[in-house]
């Protein structure tokens, strides 16, 4: 084994079951973010002598903001003719569908509306008071250079959730590095049949079909019930089903590599009392997108912090924001290179929309490096 090595990713997207409630890990670390950002954004305003009750509203608004800014992102900029047809469907977020570009829209708006307005609203009564209102010491500019600190903290979740999901997955590496997305073929498998107790997806030695290195060994082990199935029944199950799965799904080809023509390369055999079906196949490496893009996260969040907390309150305003435009949406837009298209549309076109979307959030970042520049030498 080399020292980049590929591996093969099936973890499951719950975390635990309790009673009907199911804790998913993406809806844990989402959550998680907010948490930890909370209490780091209550360090920052004690440091430059502000209240903490301003912090519990500006975490109502990040909530409200990311949200609904990256749901309507993803309805406008990747599925609008879908929703469009489809109204009611916004509102199933559980499906999935949010867009980190429209969470940035939703982010900025909503911090305008924070240090310019005062907003109130009586839930009980439906009530609400809208008021122009500057917060002393808390400019536009002041406010989203400490938020954007806390969002790359909280996009490295995020990102790692995406992970656990196996969504977001990147191209195919084309070698012998990367991860095998296999959760989507076992939960397949698993769900073909009620003889089929669960399914395994490992790595094992061997050599890829004709020296292809994009298709790298791996071996799927089937667990079946023990409901007195004959050895017939189980391997005209695997020769026919499982066969028809690893070559005819879309879905499950572009995780597995099984030639149509050839036959299913297995071994039958029995485990206290029930069957288990050994088949040796491929698996397809990809670039694991979202752990480049939850480690790039991680390290803005340490390089904005550290620079805060260097500077504090000499920092010039938008120097932070400025920095974290440019640094992760740059990232992102080369990342996109190596990640599969959220659409079909999206083939067609020179650049993908995650890459369009990057571009202006990029040059925005270089005037406000570029002006702070300029306000920095007129000091000097």
């Amino acid at each position: 084994m080399t020292l980049f090595h590929y591996i093969v990713w099936t973890a499951d997207p719950d975390l635990f079951h309790l009673g009907g409630l199911t804790i998913r890990w993406y809806g844990l670390l989402f959550a998680l973010g907010f948490l930890i950002s909370q209490q780091i954004l209550f360090y920052i305003f004690k440091k430059e002598g502000h209240k903490e009750q301003d912090v519990e509203t500006l975490t109502i608004y990040m909530v409200i903001a990311t949200i609904l800014g990256a749901r309507l992102g993803h309805v406008f900029f990747y599925e609008p003719a879908r929703y469009l047809a489809n109204p009611i469907d916004i509102f199933k977020i559980w499906e999935g569908g949010l867009a980190s570009h429209g969470a940035a829209i939703g982010i900025l708006t909503a911090l305008y509306l924070y240090s310019n307005y005062d907003i109130k609203y009586n839930f009980i009564k439906f009530k609400g008071t809208f008021k122009r209102r500057k917060r002393p010491g808390q400019s536009y500019l002041w406010v989203v250079d400490r938020i954007v600190i806390v969002v790359a903290l909280t996009g490295c979740l995020i990102r790692f959730g995406n992970f656990m999901n196996s969504e977001i997955v990147g191209k195919p590496t084309e070698s012998e590095y990367g991860v095998v997305f296999a959760r989507r073929v076992v939960e397949a498998i698993e769900s073909s049949s009620n003889a089929v107790e669960k399914v395994e997806a490992i790595e094992r030695e061997g050599v890829p079909p004709n020296g292809n290195a994009m298709y790298q060994p791996i071996t799927l082990k089937i667990f079946f019930k023990d409901n007195n199935y004959t050895e017939k029944e189980i391997r005209d199950f695997t020769e026919v089903q499982i066969k028809s799965f690893l070559t005819n799904y879309q879905s499950i080809s572009e995780d597995i590599y099984q030639p149509p023509a050839e036959a299913l390369q297995y071994q039958l055999q029995q485990q206290r009392g029930a069957f288990v079906t050994t088949i040796n196949t491929f698996g397809i490496p990809r670039h694991p997108a979202q752990l480049y893009e939850s480690i790039s996260s991680l390290l803005i969040f340490v390089l904005l912090f550290y620079l805060w907390y260097r500077k504090r309150q000499n920092t010039p305003e938008g120097q932070l924001l400025g920095l974290f435009l440019v640094i992760l949406f740059g990232l992102r837009f080369f990342y996109e290179f190596l990640k599969e298209n959220q659409v079909d549309w999206e083939n067609s076109l020179p650049l993908n929309m995650g890459q369009w979307l990057s571009i202006p959030l990029v040059i925005i970042g270089f005037i406000l490096l570029f002006r702070v520049g300029r306000r920095t030498e007129k000091i000097a």
